[in-house]
């Protein structure tokens, strides 16, 4: 659809390797650079930011980066705008300042998308069952869906975790119960990851 013109596509994913990939900022310019490859009036409205700061010169403030973002999804006549924001469960919930956690940014920054009430935005938030996400989403979620415990997650888990320790060079010369000892440990272990 998006290759089509017939939708906008905006994917982030968390990784707590990666301090850009772990806090609002970071998803918001992701975003942003996503979208201006997507359509023309996307991408004006982009170059107009860049030209108010100062030819990128300027380092815009969450706020406006945030400004911004919604400026595009509220564009009149454009597709339908996707948003997937997975991993929330890898941004830190700890903050060394007084402010919100970079996760509970994020999350509030998932609200405030969700409170524009826009008809042409679908957003879809992935994580695991952490507590804090479950609280301040679930208010928010249109349809909610769990596959966390589900049989099939937890079965393909296994077979993935077999297929690697059965065909991993190191492990070939490993005997047959410690292939299946390793096997076991980790699947039980693996908490839906």
């Amino acid at each position: 659809m998006r290759k089509s013109g017939l939708a906008s596509l905006g994917f982030f994913y968390h990784d707590f390797r990666d301090d850009r990939k772990t806090d609002r900022r970071g998803l918001i310019s992701s975003l942003l650079l996503q979208f201006c490859h997507q359509s023309d009036a996307y991408c004006d409205i982009l170059t107009k930011f860049y030209w108010e700061h100062s030819l990128g010169s300027q380092h815009p403030s969450e706020s406006s980066l945030l400004r911004c973002l919604t400026e595009i999804v509220k564009l009149p006549g454009q597709a339908p705008v996707y948003l997937i924001v997975d991993a929330l469960d890898e941004c830190p919930n700890t903050s060394s300042l007084p402010s919100p956690s970079p996760r509970e940014s994020v999350l509030n920054l998932v609200g405030e998308l969700v409170d524009l009430q826009l008809p042409n935005l679908r957003i879809c938030a992935t994580s695991r069952p952490e507590t804090d996400i479950k609280t301040l989403l679930e208010p928010l979620s249109f349809r909610s869906v769990s596959l966390h415990d589900a049989i099939g997650h937890i079965d393909d888990i296994g077979n993935y975790i077999k297929s690697v320790v059965n065909n991993a060079p190191r492990s070939r010369r490993w005997k047959a119960e410690d292939k299946q000892r390793v096997i076991n440990v980790l699947t039980k272990n693996a908490d839906g990851m």
